[in-house]
């Protein structure tokens, strides 16, 4: 941060300029705040991190050992902890990204109250928690930089002073790229592109869109998902992508989310003007049954294909069925022609997490698309453990070895755990990122919902605990000990809600006569 000596002498500049009555102006702090609020917008964010992903994409073309990962976040601090703590663990945020959950918002940000992921939850929300996690996240840099500041108000000599100085002009923002998740776009193209440029104003470089319809979406991993034709679908891609052109954040990143793999129905039949067009091809998924013109019934709806007539199976809420077993060949489609109309990155929503089923979907896509590159999301709905102690099972039978020992249905309890089946399991699941990454064209590795899980076990072993035979114990044990000895910075609660940065701003404006918060009767001093 060189720019932290360039604002200093700048700001003694404009001092100079102005006389006598900026005499009590220090050009110094100034220069100090200058540095604890790097960006000033949501579009600064924006255009900042759509640089740091896209050189991220690249390098990971260069070598897939080089994917990202984030955690969903459904608070301010929960996406500052997050990345406080990388910072303190790894020693840099380096293809580490936060990921912004429609699930969550629903469930945890609606007015209306816990709400099911069905885009019910006011649209708003989302890119007013895009800009409260940018919000915390620049108050953790300006956290972090006024320690520093203070640091080199207490330093002594020479060396000192010029080792916390480099730190200063190094230092690494809090900020990274969010992923956020605008769901089915809530309307019609027009709807989206609004709600995308919320989102990008708030500071969003990446924005992810859903291929299910608006008004009956559904959770990924729910049942009753109903798709829209493509070119439904790429127009609210093109709203996005204009959505970032106006707003000067050339190099935005758009996610195209398929979620054919378990939508087996759609709501409109597509418009197709030739044989062998994305419509028709659309349409050659749909479960029809050949008839002629004298079967027709009432209000019977019929496509004439290759001279055929068809009547698509239409069910009673008056939607349409595709074909069983139609639905990877409908998301290898539906990510190819996202990947020519705009988008940048896909997002293959898939009933389990198996390597050789999305990696045999991205082979069929590549053949089209050399570098196409996936968002995968690691999700909770699964259960990791059955499903990869089963993948094992199944593999251990197939090379005729003996699993009379194990009862499929079963591996989930407990008497499994020590086997050599569920450790094989559980390395599996360690390495499955990397795996994914360089097997199954995986850029970016992503949990949906980590930290709604999170609070909610250990607010159950709090609760167990507190309102139990332990007492105050188990707060003191279970938690505050932990956070001292783990050097968890909000152990010191005043320090991380912002007291100290507000001291330092009173001795700026008030000099000797600034009542102080962090004097010898802050009990935050029993933790330093």
């Amino acid at each position: 941060m060189a720019q932290y000596q360039d604002d200093i002498k700048a700001v003694a500049g404009l001092k100079e300029t102005h006389g006598s009555a900026w005499n009590a102006i220090n050009p110094e702090y100034a220069a100090r705040m200058r540095a604890q609020n790097k960006f000033k917008t949501g579009l600064d964010i924006a255009k900042y991190t759509a640089k740091i992903m896209r050189a991220d994409m690249a390098a990971y073309d260069a070598d897939p050992a080089k994917y990202t990962q984030s955690l969903g976040c459904w608070h301010g601090f929960i996406g500052q902890q997050k990345m406080i703590s990388i910072k303190k663990h790894f020693n840099s945020t380096e293809r580490r990204y936060l990921y912004l959950s429609g699930w969550m918002v629903a469930a945890l940000r609606s007015e209306f109250g816990p709400l099911p992921d069905q885009s019910m939850h006011e649209k708003t929300s989302v890119s007013a928690l895009i800009r409260e996690l940018y919000t915390f996240l620049r108050q953790a840099d300006a956290r972090e930089l006024g320690g520093l500041f203070r640091e080199l108000d207490a330093a002594k000599d020479a060396a000192t002073k010029a080792a916390i100085q480099q730190k200063i002009d190094n230092h690494v923002t809090h900020v990274v790229p969010i992923i956020a998740d605008i769901d089915a776009g809530f309307g019609n193209a027009e709807a989206t592109y609004l709600l995308a440029k919320q989102f990008i104003e708030a500071g969003a470089c990446c924005i992810q869109i859903e291929n299910q319809v608006s008004d009956e979406k559904q959770c990924g991993h729910q049942d009753g998902k109903v798709t829209v034709p493509h070119e439904d679908f790429l127009a609210k891609i093109r709203a996005i992508r204009y959505a970032f052109l106006e707003l000067g954040v050339d190099d935005g990143i758009i996610v195209a989310r398929t979620d054919s793999l378990g939508a087996g129905l759609t709501k409109q039949i597509a418009v197709t003007k030739e044989p062998g067009d994305l419509g028709d091809q659309y349409n050659a998924f749909l479960d029809c049954e050949e008839l002629s013109a004298d079967q027709l019934g009432n209000g019977d709806v019929v496509i004439k294909r290759d001279g055929k007539l068809l009547r698509p199976k239409r069910l009673p809420s008056n939607l349409f069925q595709f074909r069983a077993g139609t639905g990877e060949a409908r998301c290898v489609l539906d990510c190819i022609t996202s990947l020519q109309n705009g988008a940048d990155l896909l997002w293959i929503e898939t009933e389990k997490p198996h390597i050789a089923q999305i990696g045999g979907m991205v082979k069929e896509i590549r053949k089209v698309i050399p570098n196409a590159k996936l968002v995968y999301n690691n999700s909770p709905s699964f259960n990791w453990t059955l499903n990869f102690r089963q993948q094992v099972y199944d593999a251990m039978k197939e090379a005729g070895k003996d699993v009379s020992a194990y009862e499929r249905g079963a591996l989930m309890s407990p008497e499994y755990d020590d086997t050599e089946l569920a450790k094989i399991a559980d390395e599996k699941i360690r390495t499955f990122q990397a795996d994914a990454s360089r097997e199954a064209g995986i850029f970016h590795h992503l949990i949906t919902l980590p930290t709604y899980h999170t609070a909610a076990l250990s607010t159950d072993n709090l609760a167990k605990e507190y309102f139990g035979d332990q007492g105050m114990l188990g707060y003191v044990a279970g938690v505050q000990r932990k956070e001292i000895r783990q050097g968890i910075a909000c152990v010191k609660h005043q320090n991380m809600s912002g007291s100290d940065i507000g001291d330092d701003h009173k001795e700026y404006f008030s000099g000797e006569a600034a009542l102080k918060a962090a004097g010898k009767d802050n009990t935050m001093n029993q933790f330093h």
